[in-house]
């Protein structure tokens, strides 16, 4: 390492060990050549000057795909289903009720509604979606589709993006997840997702859910064609947008799942890859309050050590996942054990809701 080199990291750890916001190159010098027990300590240190309570949070919901029919054929995606392949399906109200009981019986409060690019589905068909699940369980919060879809529906009903919001918010969305992020660089989506929206576009979705009030979370799926540095490039598109409007309830980060992909030939991260970005993830993002735990890929014991390395908050008990799992990733865990891990830490479990607020069990 050279002496410059040396000087940055030095102000870098600094800066983050005094709460101070660290730079683009700051920020790239810790991930590329920082400690990684160090990183993970500073970043326990910002986690508890952000909670100073020893609590560590939790939702209880379930994913539900509506369709794996998609016309984005992402590179990463062992999911979707090309139109007319015999394996496409859209969910009927019938199975839309019956899964969103289960998750109601289960103490859930909130359904992760996601789906692949359907070509022929019109607006219409979202707002109807929502309407019956709004009409059926007034009580369940929709954290529903994503930057991109919100996109290829207003392409599909040739209106504008912030109508599509709008319309499906009056129809009974709550909230946006930040699903199809993946990396907010350019240069990496051309090859992972070439078909799908841009860097500019997934902010202005986003820009423009806040806008209108609602909250939404952001997030990172890495570990394939970007660098290091570009993780902290997308860092910083996350976190320049929460400056403007203050709008990302957390941040979630994950690392890419090659098995059964177009991809298969990446190799999958270690570990110490994802609690180092984590930790990074923590100390740069100083204007987002939550950080998740990505048991889903990491596993249960490794989520765990996220709890001491920034980590706030494991996420959901998602009852079903189908797109990771696709990929070949198999992890589950209830709120049973969701609970029994974050006591392990020497943590309080919390149940909550989209907002992270306290909710009883």
């Amino acid at each position: 390492m050279t002496d410059p080199d040396r000087r940055l990291l030095e102000r870098a750890y600094e800066k983050a060990a005094a709460h101070e916001r660290i730079s683009l190159d700051e920020g790239v010098a810790l991930l590329e050549r920082g400690d990684t027990h160090l990183l993970m300590g500073l970043a326990h240190k910002r986690r508890m000057h952000m909670h100073p309570d020893n609590v560590v949070t939790y939702i209880v919901e379930r994913n539900i795909n509506y369709t794996n029919s998609c016309v984005t054929f992402c590179r990463f995606c062992a999911f979707y289903r090309r139109p007319g392949h015999s394996e496409v399906y859209v969910l009927t109200n019938e199975q839309l009720r019956e899964k969103i009981q289960e998750t109601v019986d289960a103490g859930g409060i909130q359904i992760l509604l996601q789906g692949g690019h359907h070509p022929d589905l019109q607006l219409s068909f979202y707002e109807e979606m929502l309407q019956f699940i709004k009409g059926e369980f007034p009580q369940i919060n929709v954290h529903g589709f994503s930057a991109p879809e919100i996109e290829h529906i207003a392409s599909v009903e040739k209106v504008s993006v912030k109508e599509v919001i709008e319309r499906l918010r009056a129809a009974g969305l709550g909230t946006l997840p930040g699903a199809g992020g993946e990396m907010l660089v350019d240069r990496v989506r051309k090859i992972i997702a070439p078909l799908k929206t841009t860097t500019d576009n997934w902010i202005d979705v986003h820009r423009d859910a806040h806008a209108l009030g609602m909250r939404s979370t952001a997030t990172m799926m890495f570990g394939h064609a970007e660098t290091v540095a570009e993780r902290v490039v997308h860092l910083d598109e996350v976190r320049k947008l929460q400056d403007e409007t203050g709008g990302f309830t957390a941040f979630i980060l994950w690392t890419f799942q090659p098995d059964n992909t177009a991809m298969w030939r990446y190799t999958k991260l270690e570990s110490h890859a994802y609690l180092r970005a984590a930790a990074v993830s923590r100390l740069y993002l100083d204007n987002v309050e939550n950080l998740q735990a990505s048991w889903v890929t990491q596993g249960p014991r490794v989520a765990e050590i996220s709890l001491r390395g920034g980590v706030n908050d494991m996420g959901s008990t998602m009852m079903e996942e189908n797109v990771v799992s696709a990929a070949g990733t198999t992890f589950c865990m209830n709120s049973e054990q969701i609970e029994r891990s974050i006591r392990l830490c020497g943590f309080e479990p919390q149940r909550r809701n989209v907002l992270y607020e306290e909710v009883m069990a």
